[in-house]
């Protein structure tokens, strides 16, 4: 007996993550429907590359809309009907935040509203939405686990995150809605975003200028490589939360509702120094360094417990960082001309 195929419908898909994982989905023989905004944040350009080469199935249709649209988010909900819904589309960027606040609150916490609405309507076997490291705050115990109390947020940006994942919550209480929300552990790759550290660091450099080094280069992040960040998406996926059934003592799985809270990254942070020299060896071009004090909302390091995804998923993110910097440096040159600045 043949079954038709699984419809996911995707925030966020002309986006770095979003992207990367609706073309998994496609490989995978899902139908899927994206939405995107387009907005200008950063070069619209890199995101309508990121479109088309997703048109190229047409098992993939495309809708430019903003979220905060609920009449049209709705229309593209009736006309999807999702059994999967994976919400990544979000005003992204820690820094950005304080210069123009307002869009974090349109996009995040409006346009996840209306994103909610479509599901609560539709009833998906899972709501799976992104959050991020940056809701850890002002904690200092690492490495960061699930179940540690996420309530200091630094920037309005991880505080918009986290009002997400509880209003996602209330929702997934009321309505019985298995909702898994992840938090990124600074996530790069190919098609990576301009505005973050990786591609800032290989355009600066190739174009023969110095890059900006907060916190003195003291920093340590814990670095995801974006196929390790999709494998294990897809794997969640198949695992929706179930009121009442924890799988472990450190499982953030809610008392009241079909709810649960997911790190995905590696455990195995790297300093910022040695993540530039690794740099360096990708391009074979010395790095330049300009050395600034810590930036307003940076935290010192990002560090994730991940037992709770490996015992969900059997999976944990483990490309070396040598390795994904040289595929983004590959794609980077591939992409903007060997002779790119």
């Amino acid at each position: 007996m043949v079954h038709p195929p699984r419809k996911a419908l995707v925030t966020g898909t002309a986006g770095f993550i979003g992207f990367h994982v609706a073309q998994r989905l496609l490989a995978d023989g899902w139908l899927v429907t994206g939405v995107d905004g387009m907005t200008t944040y950063y070069d619209v350009s890199l995101k309508e590359a990121r479109h088309a080469r997703l048109r190229r199935s047409n098992a993939f249709h495309a809708h430019e809309i903003m979220l905060e649209d609920d009449a049209a988010l709705q229309e593209v909900f009736d006309a999807a009907t999702p059994d999967v819904v994976v919400h990544l589309a979000a005003q992204a960027g820690v820094r950005y935040s304080l210069e123009n606040p307002r869009a974090y609150v349109d996009a995040n916490l409006v346009g996840t509203f209306n994103v909610m609405e479509g599901v609560r309507r539709h009833a998906p076997t899972h709501f799976l939405l992104a959050s991020t490291s940056s809701a850890y705050g002002a904690n200092t115990e690492m490495p960061f686990g699930e179940t540690d109390r996420a309530d200091h947020p630094l920037t309005l940006y991880a505080a918009t995150k986290k009002a997400t994942e509880t209003m996602a919550h209330s929702y997934a209480h009321l309505w019985k809605l298995p909702t898994t929300a992840f938090r990124f552990f600074t996530v790069y790759g190919p098609w990576g975003r301009p505005d973050m550290a990786l591609f800032k660091f290989v355009r600066a450099t190739l174009a023969g200028t110095p890059i900006e080094v907060y916190g003195e280069g003291r920093m340590q992040r814990d670095f995801t490589y974006i196929d390790d960040l999709v494998e294990a998406i897809v794997r969640l996926i198949d695992t929706p939360p179930v009121e009442g059934a924890p799988i472990a003592p450190f499982d953030s799985l809610s008392p009241a509702a079909p709810w649960r809270v997911v790190n995905i990254g590696g455990g195995q942070p790297v300093g910022l120094m040695p993540f530039i020299e690794t740099i360096e060896a990708a391009l074979g071009v010395p790095v330049r360094k300009t050395m600034l004090p810590m930036q307003k909302g940076d935290v010192a390091a990002t560090f994730a417990r991940a037992e709770l995804l490996e015992a969900l998923t059997g999976y944990r993110p483990s490309t070396p960082v040598e390795e994904g910097v040289r595929r983004f440096v590959d794609w980077y040159r591939e992409h903007y001309g060997p002779s790119a600045t």
